[in-house]
C-alpha cells in the first residue's frame, strides 16, 4: 500500500467501525429498555412468537457485550462476523418494507450499513487503529 492509503485506511475504518457500533448498540440498549418492543420486532420480522422480557434482557446483555468487543476490535473474526449476519438477517428480514418504499423509506438505511459491515469484515486484518 502507498504511504497514503497506509495512513487513510485505519482511520476511514475505525469510523466504519464507531458508526456500526452506534447502531448496534442502540439496538442492543433498546431490549434492555423497551423489551415489549423487542418481542414486537421478533414476532412481526422473524416470526418468533412469545418473546419474554428475560429472554429479550439477556438477548441485549449479550449484544452489548458483543457491541463492546466489536468497538475494542477484539476477536475480529468472530465480532466482525456475527455483526454482520446479524444485521445481514435484519436487512433481509425487513423484505417486504423494501416493497412499498416510499412508505418505509428509512429502512433503506439498513443496505449502506450492511455494505460498510461487510467492507469492515473483509477488511478487518487492516482495521488497527484503537483497536485492542
Amino acid at each position: 500500500m502507498s504511504n497514503t492509503l497506509e495512513q487513510k485506511l485505519p482511520w476511514a475504518l475505525l469510523t466504519l467501525r464507531v458508526g456500526i457500533f452506534i447502531v448496534m448498540f442502540v439496538w442492543a440498549l433498546d431490549k434492555l429498555l423497551n423489551p415489549g418492543h423487542t418481542a414486537a420486532v421478533f414476532e412481526g420480522f422473524y416470526g418468533i412468537a412469545g418473546l419474554s422480557a428475560t429472554i429479550a434482557t439477556v438477548l441485549g446483555i449479550l449484544q452489548i457485550l458483543l457491541c463492546l468487543a466489536f468497538l475494542a476490535g477484539l476477536w475480529k473474526t468472530i465480532t466482525y462476523g456475527v455483526i454482520l449476519v446479524m444485521h445481514g438477517v435484519s436487512t433481509l428480514s425487513s423484505f417486504p418494507q423494501y416493497i412499498d418504499a416510499f412508505n418505509n423509506l428509512l429502512f433503506f438505511a439498513a443496505w449502506p450499513m450492511l455494505a460498510a459491515c461487510i467492507a469492515l469484515f473483509m477488511l478487518r486484518d487492516h482495521d488497527t487503529k484503537l483497536a485492542i
